[in-house]
């Protein structure tokens, strides 16, 4: 093990057979020195410094029925929602304001013109707010090409579109038969012939999930050559089939696999953008710390207006639901500096591998 991590750390290729066994750990001891390993490695190539996106989620409406997600198309136990043009502003003012450089706009999935539009005003408004200085990434989901090119052309540049899964047997049991594995790595590849920096991710610790899975999930994002990574752990929500039948819930089970997936997917991957997730914060209170520990660099705290938080809720016991932006601020300013990280200001944060992969780096 130590050699294995020795060689990871100094620039050694992984192989999925390593891969693997990094991913299957279950000794303490063990994991730490795989977490200290991850960590060595994001210090080398992104540096002690957490970037900020400040998570706009605009709406809960969506066209989608996927079996694990709270804000499905079938979920009648909701109120939905859709911000307002003066409510996102004023999210990305508070963002532009405490410089946070950075925003993300995410909602349930549509694909309707009059959404398309609605979009690519916000972007265009969002840059004249904050006169250009917030970087913008979107995460709205599988759309054409033409619609990916208008908002890359209003001013967004990173767009985030998980995969979940990249097995596709995996991905199927996690979908109506309507939704198409096939569609969504189209749509990934898109985006980054549309010029975005490229975002995917998957969920740990699904049912039927195995570690070689994990393992080839982290080789799709290696062989898809993406600038960043939002992963974390599943979490059922008792609205949705999955959440239904999953059975027994291990919160701390859960957290480990998402802590060692960002160790390894650091370790392989090295100078991406990975997301510290508030699933993670769900599973711990220090979760999220725990994550940037464990290698990852972003964090994505909720700026929206609290009286939407409880409507989006993509699993059961989602943290921060009535926190103000001000007060998730300050915390989260005093948890990075209590583990010897500081915050990325009024930088829009691009991943190293965006850079050194276009030259350009913001």
């Amino acid at each position: 093990m130590t050699d294995l991590l020795h060689t990871a750390v100094n620039g050694g290729e992984l192989t999925r057979t390593d891969m693997i066994r990094l991913l299957e750990l279950d000794d303490p001891e063990a994991e730490r020195l795989l977490f200290q390993a991850a960590y060595q490695v994001k210090l080398r190539y992104v540096g002690p410094v957490v970037r900020l996106r400040g998570l706009i989620e605009i709406s809960n409406r969506c066209i989608k029925n996927c079996y694990y997600c709270g804000i499905r198309r079938d979920n009648h136990h909701m109120h939905r929602f859709r911000m307002t043009e003066a409510e996102i502003l004023g999210a990305a003012r508070f963002a532009a304001a405490v410089g946070y450089g950075s925003v993300v706009l995410q909602s349930g999935e549509r694909a309707d013109a009059e959404n398309t539009v609605f979009i690519e005003r916000m972007v265009r408004r969002i840059k004249e707010v904050s006169d250009g200085r917030l970087g913008i990434t979107l995460s709205l989901g599988e759309q054409t090409p033409e619609t990916y090119r208008r908002w890359f052309a209003a001013g967004a540049h990173r767009y985030l579109l998980r995969i979940e899964s990249s097995n596709p047997g995996l991905y199927a049991k996690m979908h109506p038969a309507d939704h198409s594995f096939v569609r969504r790595v189209e749509c990934l590849k898109a985006l980054r012939e549309c010029g975005y920096q490229v975002g995917t991710g998957v969920m740990s610790g699904l049912p039927g999930q195995t570690p070689a899975d994990l393992a080839d999930d982290i080789l799709f994002f290696r062989d898809l050559d993406v600038d960043m990574i939002g992963m974390g752990p599943y979490i059922p929500h008792a609205e949705t089939p999955m959440g239904r039948a999953f059975g027994a819930f291990d919160p701390a089970v859960q957290l480990r696999w998402g802590l060692r997936m960002i160790a390894v997917t650091r370790l392989v991957l090295r100078d991406v953008n990975i997301a510290s997730t508030t699933a993670l914060q769900a599973l711990a209170p220090d979760g999220r710390e725990r994550g940037l520990l464990a290698g990852a660099n972003v964090i994505m705290p909720n700026i929206g207006d609290v009286s939407h938080r409880r409507d989006y809720l993509l699993y059961d016991n989602k943290p921060g639901t009535d926190e103000n932006a001000a007060a998730s601020r300050d915390r989260l300013e005093r948890a990075i500096a209590a583990i010897g990280e500081r915050i990325g200001y009024d930088e829009w944060g691009d991943s190293p591998h965006f850079h050194h992969r276009t030259g350009g780096s913001r």
